[in-house]
């Protein structure tokens, strides 16, 4: 995966020398070809020109080149920011909504993670050794999150007990991969019927009695 044919001499490398403060503008940059790397990658895969990239973002191939030296870079950059937007996604969601409708919620915004990243896949598979701690980041930022929330909903009712986080996260998963015969299917439609069943055999809270003063 590291790609150093469209490199343009002389370009600085990020893991030379001190860690520097990055200034504002730069930070612009930054922000501006991750957004733009995102989109190419969901629409075209991993394998978009990096000078392609760098036009659509509006900077100069030398500014992508100086901040992501290599393709791995950039993916590696690119997946670690839409994990720890999920990882918020899961926050956030949790502390407005109750437990059961916050957790759909993020399943289904999870689903559109998975299509965005459907391309990445390969490149997990490249044997590229800069990308082998993904899967394991992904575990690690998004498991303790979204187990917070599974226990919540199962306290609330919602949810059937028992449910891992990284067996909802497979489970999804393996419900978005397009099948190879037959009809087409809806990834939204069936991790529905996935959480019905997880719904199924929730343990409902017990009303409360009403006290003396309440009769």
């Amino acid at each position: 995966m590291t790609d150093h044919s469209e490199r343009p001499e002389g370009a600085a490398t990020a893991r030379s020398g001190r860690r520097r403060r990055v200034r504002a503008d730069a930070q612009r940059n930054i922000e501006v070809l991750l957004q733009t790397a995102a989109k190419d990658f969901a629409t075209s895969g991993v394998d978009v020109p990096m000078r392609e990239i760098a036009e659509r973002a509006g900077v100069g191939v030398g500014t992508l080149y100086r901040h992501f030296p290599t393709r791995s870079d950039l993916i590696v950059a690119v997946y670690r920011k839409e994990v720890d937007e999920s990882v918020d996604a899961v926050l956030a969601l949790a502390a407005k909504d109750p437990p059961g409708e916050a957790l759909s919620r993020w399943v289904e915004s999870y689903v559109d993670f998975i299509a965005a990243h459907r391309g990445l896949a390969a490149a997990l598979n490249s044997g590229d050794p800069a990308l082998e701690g993904l899967p394991a980041y992904f575990q690690q930022r998004l498991g303790p999150a979204l187990q917070r929330l599974l226990d919540k909903a199962e306290a609330a009712g919602a949810i059937r007990g028992g449910i891992k986080p990284h067996e909802l996260i497979h489970a999804v998963a393996m419900l978005c991969v397009p099948p190879h015969c037959g009809e087409p299917t809806d990834p939204q439609r069936m991790v529905g019927l996935l959480m019905d069943g997880i719904r199924y055999g929730a343990k409902s809270r017990p009303r409360k009695r009403p006290t003396k003063a309440m009769r």
